[in-house]
């Protein structure tokens, strides 16, 4: 299993579990068929069922070919790295500075996954589905060649848009997300000073959290805590990993009720 270490804001390198090549691979031919299903069924309901023809071209690209543009780009933001394909095989996108991608990173990634651009011929050339099969092909092995020589099984768009498709079922990756429920009605908050923390400093806290309580090393926490007790002025002698467990109990608390 290859890992990757990402640095975070407080210096702190968290261990990620690449995703396996078998994984991506797997997940994308999820998506194709989720893709290719769709677009079967839109055309046979468009065309064939309420046999819209040539006049009503704008209708059918509206319906049809947008839709399956912007299926990667839209289910990673709405799922947080994860594409249905994805999130079935258990894996996301993170970016390589340690938190969550942003926009500017998914539309990079999106622009550069040419392979799916197969689907604007599959469209605009109907009736010789050959030169969208042929470009899917080609681009798709120069993916698999790119992803198998780069040290981090990246391919162009991450590269470009530094981010790393990783496990996400790792006990080395970051949870799906920093937030817990807190139930107490009376529950006493003893650091308010940790929302002047971002949600990417709570997650690597998180995440530095995850990976001390599965190994039984806390040098990592310790590291951490320092570092946010100088930065928020704060003085506590509760042990480290409850220090950071209260942290992130504040943060929710006062999060959800902003």
């Amino acid at each position: 299993m290859s890992i990757i270490q990402i640095p975070t804001t407080f210096n702190i390198d968290i261990e990620f579990e690449i995703a396996e090549f078998h994984k991506r691979l797997l997940a994308y031919l999820v998506d194709f068929t989720l893709m290719i299903l769709y677009l079967i069924s839109m055309l046979y309901l468009l065309i064939g069922g309420l046999e819209l023809r040539a006049d009503f071209i704008g209708l059918i690209v509206l319906v049809v070919l947008l839709p399956l543009l912007f299926y990667t780009l839209l289910t990673e933001l709405w799922m947080n790295g994860q594409t249905p394909g994805k999130k079935l095989l258990k894996i996301r996108v993170v970016s390589l500075d340690g938190g969550e991608a942003n926009l500017a990173q998914y539309l990079t990634r999106w622009f550069l996954r040419f392979y799916e651009w197969g689907f604007i011929v599959f469209f605009f050339f109907y009736g010789s589905l050959y030169a969208g099969f042929l470009v899917l092909f080609f681009a798709g092995i120069s993916s698999v060649i790119i992803i198998s020589i780069s040290n981090k099984s990246q391919r162009l768009g991450d590269m470009l848009a530094g981010t790393v498709v990783v496990n996400t079922r790792s006990a080395l990756t970051l949870a799906d997300t920093v937030f817990m429920e807190i139930d107490q009605t009376d529950y006493n908050v003893m650091f308010p000073q940790v929302m002047r923390l971002s949600d990417r400093d709570i997650n690597t806290i998180k995440g530095v959290l995850t990976q001390a309580n599965k190994r039984n090393n806390y040098e990592m926490c310790n590291r951490v805590s320092a570092k946010v007790k100088d930065v928020l002025k704060i003085e506590s002698d509760m042990y480290v990993d409850q220090f950071l467990e209260k942290l992130l109990s504040d943060y929710n608390y006062l999060a959800t009720r902003e």
